[in-house]
């Protein structure tokens, strides 16, 4: 047997090069003494069909150090990727097995085996891309390296089950190396999302039911959200470039972690519960932050379709294509049994049949590249400079997320976007095109430097915040006219607007000032709401009954800083006022090119808002009793369990949080979506993971997370971050060993037998 290791450059420079595996020809039945020395220089773990699991795990253990520091932060020290790989995932199913879990019964469409028949459509669009048998077969075509990681994963969940018997998994008893590709991006589902179940259940479970999708128009625009800024070194007080990571996601979403390895491996950051590469984060020379992206990445076809003797074709030019078809077995709980049922899915060239829209069946079409998305999720951890980190951009596989970077060196960057298709501009790609047209095919993708992007602009700084890439840099921002209408969608927001704002008066920056920015408690979208309800209230009749019912709320409205803030009244009644005009707009029609808030202002009518305070008023009085109600009071943030779903309760303990929801231009987002009803807001989406990072001679960061590491109640870390999180008061990561000696609490080293 001959063995050659096999290198391969990621991108176009010849200073990255990624060692990616080796290849095997057989010239014998056995390793040789000479192969198994190569592959020991190679630093590929050896292991014989005689080797038991256990003994894996042994051997990764006796590798493998987790040292938890004062918040139960896990920091994972390995040999190699692979050791420090099995110590992460053992450390996360420690702080919430359940989250490890459930994220992989989603990603696999299993969710109805677990939550009952009502979620097979759900798991069926997961399903028409998730294939045990194909990611099993893309496990096996895997470069070693990247094998070698997901053995590792696998086997570092296995162990945790083994060395915890009282844990007892839903559905998942045992995890295989192939499921990690069922899970390659930051976001469970990434792109797939995107199909509706609604629009699956009437075509395959109503035999081609016509579905027309609801018209998408956000009136909230986008609560949720996330945040990023880079700062370059001429603006920062000590002459070093910033970072701030400022993902908006569900409360509990990803935990921090850090995990650092002999073979350069050194990450920090979010990591989204079950997989093994650090999300959004930073390492010893550059951070990233990832912000969702609005960037086309996704195509529907409407396709015209004919039977021809029980079997089903589409036109495509001048032809007559078959659709091919796949039986999908959907499996779901039913009480103490279980139950399945059977679909026939329809596979174009573009992709599934996801709905039809009266006689046309409309398939869509989305990235689909795993191991590459996985690869590059991974490898972006290990880049040291921007050369590099452009070069693992360049595989191009990160399609719903746009990309803020910083570095060491002092550069900044931006990418909006990262997977963008090529296609005709003279078609609107934002609606169905029609999928018997050839010129509608996708034409390859855009080039890295075909896209919008922002390198060490003249002002300083870059901000993204879900928003469009026009405002990234102030006026040394692309032009819109560049490009094609489908690579930047992306409309203007409050927080866009905001962030511009703040940032284009400061200098001299430093690690908190950029936190301070990020917590600027001012709503930009108040600005022109509050004088127009003023307005609308200097218009009634003098004799109108709301005259006097509304006087002192528009005279607080209209006195207030437009700040939110614990003790402040019309924060309160902004909000509540706010959120009864949205209902009421939502009638009708929003014209793109405006901002939300100043649809708000145009748009409605002078009774609209009028009608829409009084019944802020009201709502206010009746939940609390006086419409004079400080938002400190209302807004809380509350943790008693470990659910995903989880339950609140008015009459149990909680603490005050003056954040507001991202709507009104808040920065930091604080968003309260309760599963049962409550008077008080209490947050599940918005500022989670938070940190600021500072890239000097030696790194620093401070970062903050909702609530704590733990999703065990009985957990000193499930609440004791929850204090500072509502105070906005960061913890400093404890990056390098001899910090995180001093801190340590617990240290110890997985698959040795506990």
């Amino acid at each position: 047997m001959n063995l050659k290791t096999t290198y391969s450059t990621i991108g176009q420079s010849p200073g990255f090069f990624v060692k990616i595996g080796f290849r095997l020809t057989s010239n014998a039945g056995a390793l040789t003494l000479r192969n198994l020395l190569w592959l020991f220089l190679i630093g590929l773990p050896v292991f014989t069909k005689a080797q038991t699991e256990k003994q894996r795990w042994r051997q990764h253990g006796k590798q493998t150090e987790i040292i938890r520091d004062q918040w139960g932060i896990p920091h994972v020290f390995g040999k190699t990727d692979a050791d420090a790989v099995f110590g992460m995932i053992y450390a996360q199913c420690e702080d919430d097995f359940n989250r490890v879990e459930m994220n992989y019964i989603t990603a696999m469409g299993r969710t109805a085996e677990v939550l009952g028949k009502e979620q097979i459509y759900t798991d069926l669009r997961m399903k028409l891309y998730i294939d045990p048998d194909t990611l099993r077969q893309e496990y096996a075509n895997s470069p070693p390296w990247l094998k070698s990681l997901m053995n590792a994963w696998a086997d570092g969940i296995n162990c945790y089950l083994a060395e915890h018997p009282k844990v007892k998994p839903k559905l998942l008893t045992r995890f295989e190396p192939w499921m990690a590709l069922a899970f390659s991006e930051g976001s469970i589902g990434g792109d797939i999302e995107r199909i509706s179940p609604a629009g699956l259940k009437a075509f395959y479970g109503n035999r081609f039911q016509s579905y027309l999708p609801e018209p998408e128009w956000e009136l909230e625009e986008n609560p949720s959200g996330s945040n990023g800024f880079a700062i370059a070194p001429e603006l920062t007080q000590n002459g070093s470039a910033l970072l701030f990571i400022n993902p908006h996601t569900s409360f509990y979403f990803r935990p921090e972690v850090h995990m650092q390895s002999e073979e350069g491996l050194n990450a920090y950051g979010a990591v989204t519960w079950g997989q093994f590469f650090i999300y959004q984060g930073f390492n010893s020379f550059n951070g990233w932050m990832h912000t969702s992206s609005r960037t086309d990445v996704i195509d529907h076809y409407a396709l015209t379709v004919r039977e021809v003797e029980g079997n089903y074709q589409y036109k495509h030019g001048s032809q007559w294509l078959p659709l091919r078809e796949k039986k999908i077995s959907l499996a779901y709980a039913d009480g103490n049994t279980t139950g399945s049922e059977t679909v026939t899915a329809y596979y174009s060239h573009h992709g599934p049949v996801i709905r039809s829209e009266g006689d046309k069946w409309v398939a869509i079409q989305l990235m689909v590249e795993r191991e590459k998305a996985l690869t590059q999720s991974y490898l972006r951890t290990k880049t040291k400079n921007h050369e590099e980190f452009q070069e693992v951009m360049h595989l191009r596989t990160n399609s719903s997320n746009n990309t803020v970077y910083a570095d060491k060196d002092g550069n900044i960057a931006y990418y909006h976007g990262n997977f963008v298709p090529i296609r005709n501009p003279s078609y609107n790609w934002a609606g169905v095109v029609d999928g018997s047209d050839p010129d509608t095919d996708w034409k390859g993708l855009h080039a890295i430097d075909e896209l919008v992007y922002v390198f060490n602009p003249e002002n300083g700084w870059i901000q993204n915040c879900n928003s469009t890439p026009f405002t990234a840099a102030g006026p040394n921002s692309p032009t819109r006219g560049n490009y094609p209408n489908y690579m930047a969608p992306d409309a203007e927001n409050a927080r866009g607007l905001n962030a511009v704002r703040l940032l284009s008066h400061q200098r001299g920056f430093t690690l908190n000032s950029l936190i301070t920015l990020g917590y600027d408690s001012y709503l930009i979208a108040f600005e022109p709401l509050i004088p127009s309800l003023k307005r609308a209230y200097e218009r009634l009749d003098d004799e109108a009954p709301l005259r006097a019912i509304l006087a002192e709320p528009v005279d607080r409205l209209s006195a207030w800083d437009m700040r939110f803030g614990l003790a402040s009244v019309p924060m309160s009644l902004a909000h509540y006022w706010g959120t009864a005009l949205l209902n009421k707009a939502r009638e009708l029609e929003r014209p793109e090119e405006l901002y939300l808030f100043d649809f708000l202002t145009e748009y409605t009518s002078d009774a609209m808002k009028l009608e829409a305070l009084e019944e802020a008023v009201e709502k206010l009085t009746e939940d609390f009793g006086t419409w004079q109600t400080p938002w400190g009071e209302i807004n809380r943030f509350q943790r008693l369990t470990g659910d995903i779903v989880h339950p609140f309760y008015d009459q149990k303990p909680s603490i005050p949080v003056p954040y507001a929801p991202a709507t009104w231009g808040s920065l930091a987002s604080y968003v309260g979506r309760s599963p049962i009803a409550t008077k008080k807001i209490y947050g599940t989406v918005g500022n989670s993971f938070v940190a600021a990072v500072e890239f000097g001679e030696k790194v620093r960061a401070k970062s903050l997370l909702a609530g704590g590491q733990s999703g065990d109640p009985a957990s000193p870390h499930f609440f004791d971050q929850a204090e500072i999180y509502a105070q906005g008061e960061f913890k400093e990561v404890n990056f390098y060993r001899d910090d995180i000696l001093k801190h340590a609490s617990k240290t110890y080293r997985p698959g040795l037998g506990r």
